[in-house]
């Protein structure tokens, strides 16, 4: 059996969870690590060239599926539309309100060089998405809600360390006990989105940075701060370390309604994670393979999970999954 190629653009936390997933998926290999940095300056794991992202071009021919693992903030919306053109691609977008028009443009891209890009994968924006749908569909009368937490944002944690004068930072989601109980007593309660969450920044600051200005961006922030009670606390490198070093997260989606005379429905969906970056990258490679399928039957353009069937993304054949799981 002919291996997807699969090649890894960007090499955090998340790049280095994927590189783990591919040694253990029997139908992927890792050919290569594109990276802004000085190649030289890459220590990976994998036996693979570190490649510099503006060669990338050259590799059109040598990669099934380009894995995106920079961060929502500026790497994505910036570096997707391009590799689009050339590649398939696979990324973790998580910024919910520019998910449409970050959809267009990889559309657009993509559909011109005949390729494929699933968008927004990760569990949310992604497996959660899946279980809204389905919850909608089954019961459209009725009410969803989402809560995250509490555990570390990396979409949310990336956005705070592009602020001018931030070293490093952790933001923990925190869900407010209080409204998660109202949903799940059926009370179909009408919640802002700042009464559903508590957001909890840890920054370490740069030596002279002005701590003030930092903390009145964070909480401006538009799509990520400026609508919840965020909470920003400076500490040193030294306590982000010991104390904040964990990526676990987690959350809920609940979904209520009444069917017949009366009677009520809750369907809720869970996950427990103690990394984060590692079981987004178990996402990420399962939809590696649905897009690689995609592909070849002539899908082309941006695709998100709603798109994809489960038996697209499994490692199981057809015959296997309707005798083992259905």
């Amino acid at each position: 059996m002919d291996k997807i190629r699969v090649s890894i653009c960007g090499y955090g936390n998340l790049g280095k969870g994927i590189e783990s997933e591919i040694s253990k998926s029997k139908d992927m290999e890792l050919v290569a690590v594109f990276t802004r940095r000085d190649p030289k300056d890459l220590d990976i794991n994998a036996d693979v060239p570190v490649v510099k992202v503006s060669d990338a071009k050259e590799w059109a021919d040598k990669i099934d599926v380009m894995i995106m693992c920079g961060g929502s903030a500026t790497d994505l919306p910036e570096q997707v539309p391009e590799m689009a053109k050339m590649f398939n691609t696979v990324d973790s977008f998580d910024t919910h309100a520019k998910i449409p028009e970050y959809y267009d443009k990889v559309n657009d891209s993509a559909k011109k060089g005949s390729k494929t890009s699933i968008i927004s994968g990760g569990w949310d924006p992604g497996m959660f998405s899946i279980m809204r749908t389905y919850a909608n569909a089954i019961m459209p009368q009725g009410k969803t809600y989402t809560f995250w937490g509490k555990g570390v944002s990396q979409g949310h944690s990336d956005a705070i360390r592009r602020i001018d004068g931030v070293k490093n930072a952790i933001q923990y989601t925190i869900p407010i006990k209080e409204a998660m109980n109202r949903v799940r007593a059926g009370e179909n309660p009408d919640l802002s989105t700042g009464e559903k969450h508590l957001r909890e920044c840890y920054v370490v600051a740069e030596e002279n940075a002005d701590k003030e200005k930092i903390e009145n961006q964070i909480k401006t922030m538009p799509n990520y701060f400026s609508d919840y009670h965020t909470e920003v606390h400076f500490i040193t490198e030294n306590e982000l370390e010991e104390k904040h070093s964990k990526m676990s997260h987690g959350g809920f989606v609940i979904h209520t309604a009444e069917t017949g005379n009366g009677n009520k429905h809750v369907i809720e969906y869970s996950l427990k994670l103690d990394s984060n970056p590692e079981f987004t990258s178990s996402v990420l490679i399962a939809l590696t393979r649905a897009v690689y399928r995609m592909n070849k039957e002539g899908q082309y353009g941006a695709k998100t999970v709603l798109d994809i069937s489960p038996a697209m993304l499994s490692e199981k054949t057809s015959e296997e999954l309707r005798k083992e799981l259905l």
